[in-house]
């Protein structure tokens, strides 16, 4: 397919993107961009937000997982879908009483203004990170399958995706978002589905004869219990789902500003609960997608991308897709689900930043009623810049993007996770002044213990439980600093 053409279809996306903008984003007040009014459909929240979690790391990174760890990854995937419910019947309930914008606001009724920041600064690092992430693994697929044959630098493509994102989310926010996600959600499941038809297609097979076949069962086990020194060890990646979900789901602006977007706390929990169910669904499908592109690949003598002398597995599907002579059908349906997969995620994220840092850091909401509309646009450039800046500096660092990402995120979620947990579980006050002391040093902490040596934890290999030690010292650190409520 040629470079041409490819960027037709990206215009074409954006131009629908940007119609729903228009209509999405004629009431430009801050009610309308940080909550969508509190009017948005229950059932469209949960459709959309199933692309916001998965995203351009599930759409490409998840289907390179089954060359080192088969589908290992459903056991986290399970834990998830356990973590929703926490959320549901736990979380949502707190943040719907307290009718907040940012759900930070809780930790300063709870324990002050200190305990407050240190929260939304945790989140800030986690989700500028983490949206980082997710765009610098699409735009450097994006590069690979036509910019760099263009002469376009990296950073020019980089500019160019947060530019489009700035675009169409500066007046609508959330609410733009909702029907931008619901559409970017349906288009890459679509995609995800079409690929599964035409690579079986193929392979001659049907998916039912693909599932039962040998070839998909050599690729296919699940569940690990063998060695729990392994990272694929079941209880590491079920137990660390859970948490994971629930500090980067329940304890993260950018995912619960959907949920404040419903009418009450009842339609929140509808929401969250029919997306676990789907969330389940969806994620095998991507692994088996995953099991497919292998396959084809060791039938057809395809090797693995190699970039920079690094071997990766998540650039295998564009190139089976883009190169393999698999027919344009294919292709199209890539570009187009990999374009949604990448904005169904970073779009939310932008909306999320602007909201945390205009609340939280900069009081927007006792500023004069003539200030807010224009430091919130103001918020909205500065944080897409950001953005920018770390998607090219990412594009400097090595190793697999979902378990950098996921990494990273046991780190800076475990003080929330702490601070939260505290909160609701305990009845106890803290010395206000110290609690971001407590969420460096947990941080600290927990990082010298990923890197003891082999004397001391043997073959160990840390994996997602890295984030309920983290909360776990952060509880601890708190505990030590609190005193009897009166």
């Amino acid at each position: 397919m040629s470079s041409s053409v490819i960027l037709m279809l990206i215009a074409s996306y954006f131009i629908v993107l940007i119609s729903i903008s228009y209509f999405t984003g004629k009431e430009d007040s801050n009610a309308a961009f940080f909550k969508a009014n509190k009017s948005a459909p229950w059932y469209l929240v949960a459709f959309g937000m199933i692309g916001a979690s998965l995203s351009g790391v599930t759409f490409i990174s998840v289907p390179g997982l089954i060359g080192g760890q088969q589908f290992a990854y459903m056991q986290g995937v399970l834990g998830f879908f356990v973590g929703y419910f926490f959320i549901a019947f736990i979380l949502l309930p707190i943040y719907y009483r307290m009718n907040v914008t940012s759900i930070y606001e809780y930790l300063e009724v709870r324990f002050g203004k200190v305990s407050y920041k240190t929260g939304a600064f945790f989140f800030l690092l986690s989700r500028v990170t983490g949206a980082s992430f997710r765009l610098f693994l699409v735009a450097l697929a994006m590069q690979y399958i036509v910019f760099e044959s263009m002469g376009v630098p990296f950073w020019i493509t980089v500019v160019f995706s947060i530019l489009l994102i700035w675009v169409y989310t500066f007046k609508g926010g959330i609410k733009t978002i909702i029907f931008t996600d619901t559409l970017q959600t349906l288009t890459m499941l679509t995609a995800v589905g079409l690929a599964i038809f035409l690579i079986n297609q193929q392979l001659e097979w049907t998916y039912l004869e693909f599932i039962n076949s040998p070839t998909f069962k050599d690729k296919g086990k699940i569940f690990f219990f063998d060695d729990p020194n392994s990272q694929v060890y079941f209880w590491k990646y079920f137990i660390g789902g859970i948490f994971i979900t629930i500090a980067m789901t329940g304890l993260d602006q950018d995912m619960m500003q959907k949920n404040l977007t419903c009418k009450n706390n009842r339609e929140a929990q509808k929401n969250m609960i029919s997306m676990s169910i789907l969330l389940v669904i969806v994620n095998f499908a991507f692994l088996s997608l995953g099991a497919l592109l292998f396959i084809y690949a060791e039938k057809f003598g395809i090797s693995t991308p190699v970039v920079d002398g690094k071997i990766r597995t998540d650039l295998l599907f564009p190139e089976i897709a883009m190169n393999q002579n698999l027919g344009n059908a294919l292709a199209v349906i890539f570009i187009i689900g990999l374009i949604a997969a990448a904005y169904s995620s970073a779009d939310s994220a932008l909306t999320s930043l602007t909201t945390s840092f205009s609340v939280d850091f900069l009081d927007l909401k006792n500023r004069p009623e003539e200030e807010q509309k224009p430091l919130r646009k103001k918020v909205h450039i500065y944080m897409s810049l950001v953005l920018a800046i770390v998607v090219i500096v990412f594009n400097y660092l090595d190793g697999n993007v979902v378990s950098n990402l996921f990494k990273f995120a046991t780190f800076t979620y475990g003080p929330l996770l702490g601070l939260f947990s505290f909160g609701i579980l305990t009845k106890r006050r803290i010395k206000d002044k110290y609690a971001w002391l407590i969420g460096i040093m947990s941080i600290a902490i927990t990082y010298g213990i990923t890197i003891l040596p082999e004397s001391i934890i043997g073959g160990y290999q840390f994996h997602w439980e890295i984030l309920p030690i983290n909360g776990t010292i952060t509880f601890l650190g708190l505990l030590l600093i609190s005193f009897q409520n009166d």
